[in-house]
């Protein structure tokens, strides 16, 4: 699973949807409405406590046409990790996966059950059948599903930790060197106070130099990470910093980030140059 936790049958909730299913059989209600109401909850929760949530009839493309699904788990980056498909007891379950798979639906990590019995498919073939009246299995087949990760999500995951470890270092030395050219870099004295000023006027007028000290180190971290990964041009143009002046070279162009020459592009101010002249960007960069 996403977390430490695993599910048991000796757990309330498991307990609670044995009772619910009870009650239901106890008034007779058969229909696929009010029983997958109970896999749904368990399902729910079980999903929470990993980090996954639950979202009913969502609809998704699938060979050019669309399809909705009963429940679409999804993780705290919205990246769709698990899929759930009910049918009625009196379904042919086979019979209708075979349909289901045919419309295109997905078997990356998919349960389709009729309150009987559940299969589960993952990477594109079936992982286990499940015999939902016990309740040791349905336990297993919870954690099978929920401790699913594509490959793909897998290396999404790892470098996720690995920046979230990073950036406190690289922005701890920018900050570093931010200090060091405040106290005694004229150059940067000058542009930072021209880009302060913009600030100001352009934001608030009571914001702090600490504030926009910050400002720097964020769009430092970022503008590479934003441009490498969503091929973002807007993202170096479209902002106060950018916006703040270019940065005349000797021929009378211009220059961006790095110190590369170009004509038209709209770039960083002398502060933000500066930091990059004194080789900030390569040592403090997000990508090593």
């Amino acid at each position: 699973m996403p977390s430490a936790f695993k599910v048991k049958p000796t757990h309330k909730a498991v307990k609670s949807y044995y009772a619910a299913l009870a009650t239901y059989a106890d008034q007779s209600v058969e229909h696929e409405g009010a029983l997958r109401s109970a896999f749904q909850s368990r399902l729910s929760e079980t999903g929470r406590k990993g980090g996954w949530t639950l979202i009913p009839e969502l609809s998704l493309d699938a060979n050019g046409h669309q399809i909705r699904l009963d429940g679409t788990f999804r993780d705290e980056f919205t990246i769709e990790r698990g899929y759930w498909e009910a049918k009625d007891t009196d379904d042919d379950l086979e019979a209708e996966i075979k349909k289901k798979i045919k419309r295109g639906y997905r078997l990356t990590n998919t349960i389709f059950e009729d309150t009987h019995e559940a299969r589960l498919y993952q990477d594109g073939k079936l992982e286990m059948i499940a015999n939902l009246r016990d309740p040791q299995q349905l336990c297993d087949l919870l954690n099978v599903f929920f401790s699913h990760t594509e490959p793909a999500h897998e290396d999404f995951n790892k470098a996720v930790e690995e920046f979230k470890q990073r950036v406190p270092d690289l922005a701890r030395g920018l900050v570093e060197l931010i200090k060091q050219a405040h106290d005694g870099n004229r150059r940067f004295i000058e542009a930072f106070d021209k880009f302060y000023e913009l600030c100001r006027q352009s934001l608030n007028p009571n914001l702090s130099t600490a504030a926009v000290d910050e400002m720097l180190v964020q769009h430092l971290l970022t503008e590479r990470l934003i441009r490498t990964v969503f091929d973002s041009q807007d993202f170096t143009r479209r902002n106060v910093i950018a916006a703040a002046r270019l940065f005349p070279t000797p021929l009378g162009g211009q220059r961006d980030l790095h110190g590369r020459c170009t004509s038209r592009r709209q770039v960083l101010p002398p502060a933000l140059y500066f930091l990059a002249r004194r080789g900030s960007i390569q040592r403090f960069d997000v990508f090593g």
